[in-house]
């Protein structure tokens, strides 16, 4: 028998799961909360298989009670069934701790089987999420930037000192000042740890940046 919490904050949606859950067999509901807080306290206390839970609840959001659960109750399964799709609540879920992730609107046979599916230890998604958390893996990780540590203006003063180009070029070519140029090639030094401007072009080129003036 799989025991399950439900929680969330509207009185309805956690009557209507009720209902579904109780005419299933092997499936047996032993407690709802209304908000991330009591759903914390019951998932301690009750130590249900499995929790279905709402992100947008009071007190204490979906996620942070994830977390808490996550911490306090490690053999809870958490499945997420929530009206949020957006890629930073899918994430922010999963890094909480939570083994699925469903939008309200599946269907029955949906939720039974993501509920049996978090309880065998697996991790389950919605067909929409599922694509994207795919898609999110499959990417190639995006390109290292040069040199962190520089700003966004450092790092083209530094790309065009490495080109070989002179202050007064690099000047007009950035729409700056000279003394603004001069400024930031200190910075640039300082932040490198570089002595002068050769060893500046050395470290650039290594890293990318620039190319042997013609």
């Amino acid at each position: 028998m799989i025991t399950v919490l439900l929680a969330d904050d509207h009185p309805v949606v956690r009557s209507g799961l009720r209902a579904l859950l109780g005419s299933i067999d092997g499936l047996t509901v032993v407690g709802d909360a209304a908000d991330g807080r009591e759903a914390v306290r019951q998932a301690v206390t009750l130590h249900p298989d499995v929790l279905v839970m709402d992100i947008q609840m009071p007190d204490l959001d979906g996620i942070a009670a994830t977390r808490q659960i996550a911490r306090d109750a490690p053999d809870v399964a958490v499945l997420m069934l929530t009206m949020y799709h957006d890629d930073d609540s899918v994430f922010a879920a999963m890094r909480a701790g939570a083994r699925g992730y469903l939008l309200k609107g599946a269907e029955q046979d949906e939720i039974v089987r993501a509920i049996r599916a978090v309880a065998a230890g697996e991790a389950i998604f919605g067909p929409g999420i599922a694509q994207r958390v795919l898609g999110f893996f499959s990417a190639p990780p995006p390109a290292e930037v040069p040199f962190p540590q520089l700003t966004d203006r450092e790092r083209d003063v530094l790309d065009l000192i490495a080109d070989g180009r002179p202050n007064g070029e690099i000047g007009r070519r950035l729409g700056i000042s000279p003394k603004t140029v001069a400024n930031h090639i200190s910075s640039i030094f300082a932040k490198l740890q570089v002595a002068d401007r050769a060893e500046a072009i050395i470290r650039a080129r290594d890293a990318g940046l620039g190319r042997p003036s013609e």
